[in-house]
């Protein structure tokens, strides 16, 4: 049974079997094919502690700064679309194509790892490559493994080829949603703490649907 509109429900980034980033996230859509949530405003961040004891890259962060994010993620696929506005106004802003593993559910929610490559498209300009440089100190200090890394920019690759054809799956409709005011600062549901974690998906299934 998919989550209910408006549930509070756990994104976990896990990193060699632990999880290491925490964070509620709303419910906006679920259905078969997509998953859709919100990061709202004042999110928390919990940071459990990591497989070999490094910090999270965003450890020092108590909670989610700025307009929420509107995330949308399809079953499988090796990357989420992510929703910025910008400004007073809440100003439409882009799309981030975030490279990350496919999401697997859990009882509380869903677990994924960041795979630090992105793809920023700015409403009014062109699209680029985001990180691309930190992938091979990421190899060197132990975070990815070379085959992750190869398999992320291979991913990347597809993706960036997709945009030069001007092909995006997603509906642009996303960009003028308007989350509930009373989805700001959530809390994390009881017994986040204790549930099991999913296996991690091997580099071969990093992929696009599209």
């Amino acid at each position: 049974m998919g989550w209910r509109h408006g549930e509070t429900i756990v994104h976990r980034e896990v990193w060699r079997g632990r999880p290491w980033c925490v964070s509620p996230v709303v419910v906006v859509e679920d259905t078969p094919e997509l998953l859709v949530t919100y990061l709202p405003e004042e999110a928390p961040f919990a940071f459990p502690p990591s497989a070999d004891g490094r910090p999270h890259p965003w450890r020092g962060k108590h909670a989610w700064a700025g307009h929420g994010v509107l995330q949308l993620r399809r079953p499988g696929e090796a990357c989420s679309v992510w929703h910025f506005w910008d400004g007073p106004q809440r100003t439409f802003a882009g799309w981030y194509l975030n490279l990350e593993e496919p999401f697997r559910r859990t009882t509380i929610g869903y677990d994924t790892q960041d795979l630090e490559l992105d793809l920023w498209i700015p409403v009014d300009g062109a699209w680029r490559f985001k990180d691309k440089e930190l992938l091979e100190a990421r190899v060197a200090d132990g975070r990815y493994t070379e085959e992750q890394v190869e398999a992320t920019l291979a991913l990347g690759a597809r993706l960036g080829a997709m945009l030069e054809r001007g092909e995006r799956w997603w509906d642009a409709r996303w960009a003028a949603f308007e989350p509930d005011p009373a989805w700001r600062g959530p809390s994390f549901p009881d017994g986040w703490e204790e549930a099991p974690v999913s296996p991690a998906p091997p580099p071969s299934a990093y992929r696009t649907l599209a």
